[in-house]
């Protein structure tokens, strides 16, 4: 197996099938179809469902392009950095946050980026809605798991996941005995939560009380003891540390991945790369508890402030 035919298998997931992947690129349907053939052959797995106009891809299929896709973006973005090392930052980036990232971190990410690139006039929108980048003139998004784009490229930068806590007088019942919870978006009708307690999953009971618009208003509405709440751990951390919250378990479910997006991969303005390595910087293994670091209120100066003083 090659850079190539895993390139080729890229190409193909992407858009959804040979026909389209070959008018795309330009390339042979055939040969796109004999490099598939040989991968999945090679590795002894069925990387795609064949059977219908459009190819799915397989369980394996999908672990496999989610996991090769950020390596290739990752290895494009550094040839294109070398290929545009001289240039310098300079002009307007336009980007789109979601709002929980927003209000807890993006102020100062703008702050220290802008401070280290001050050529560059940074505009940051903040949304949860999916929005048309070449539309609206957007230079990169970020999303959480966002849905599989064939026009869009880019790379997770941080991990995240969900656990249950509440306050530390909020006595926890019984499993079948509902629990008063604190959910976020008015259309959630829960009766139970899967939590991985210890290594054993539990399903526990619960009653939504509140109903509550953004994951800042679950977080303090469940501080104040309303009852218990879903929340990332990155935005916990402290609390946890402190005592003002107790941890009842991990939330069963898929993983929180933050996706920086863009439009085009080829000739990457330098703007969009030096955000895009700003992120890698501030973020290097993009785990969690980097992010609770981040935003902790002791850590008001960054590694880059206190260079300065």
């Amino acid at each position: 197996m090659n850079l190539l035919a895993i390139a080729d298998f890229n190409l193909v997931a992407r858009h959804g099938g040979f026909g389209r992947a070959a008018r795309a690129s330009g390339r042979p349907k055939a040969t796109l179809s004999r490099r598939v053939a040989e991968m999945e052959s090679s590795l002894q797995l069925r990387l795609f469902e064949r059977g219908s106009r459009k190819l799915k891809l397989t369980q394996e299929g999908i672990a496999l392009y989610e996991r090769t896709r950020t390596l290739l973006t990752e290895l494009d973005e550094t040839l294109n950095s070398l290929s545009s090392g001289a240039d310098r930052p300079v002009g307007r980036l336009r980007i789109s946050a979601p709002l929980l990232f927003s209000q807890i971190a993006m102020g100062k990410i703008a702050a220290e980026f802008t401070a280290k690139y001050p050529d560059v006039q940074l505009e940051v929108t903040t949304e949860d809605r999916s929005v048309d980048m070449v539309e609206e003139g957007y230079d990169l998004v970020i999303r959480v798991n966002p849905e599989i784009d064939e026009n869009l490229y880019g790379r997770i930068f941080m991990r995240d996941r969900l656990v249950a806590v509440a306050n530390p007088n909020l006595k926890r019942p019984s499993e079948n005995e509902p629990v008063p919870v604190v959910v976020r978006g008015a259309n959630q009708q829960t009766q139970a939560w899967d939590l991985i307690t210890a290594g054993t999953k539990v399903r526990q009971a619960v009653n939504p009380i509140l109903n509550l618009s953004s994951m800042l208003m679950v977080r303090d509405a469940v501080r104040a003891g309303a009852g218990a709440g879903q929340l990332p751990i990155s935005l916990v951390s402290q609390d946890l540390k402190a005592g003002r919250l107790e941890l009842w378990g991990e939330v069963e479910g898929p993983e929180i991945a933050l996706w920086a997006l863009y439009p085009s991969r080829r000739l990457l303005n330098a703007r969009v790369s030096a955000f895009l390595e700003f992120l890698k910087e501030a973020f290097p293994s993009g785990e969690p508890e980097e992010l609770a670091a981040y935003i902790a209120p002791d850590s008001a100066f960054s590694s880059h402030n206190k260079r300065l003083i």
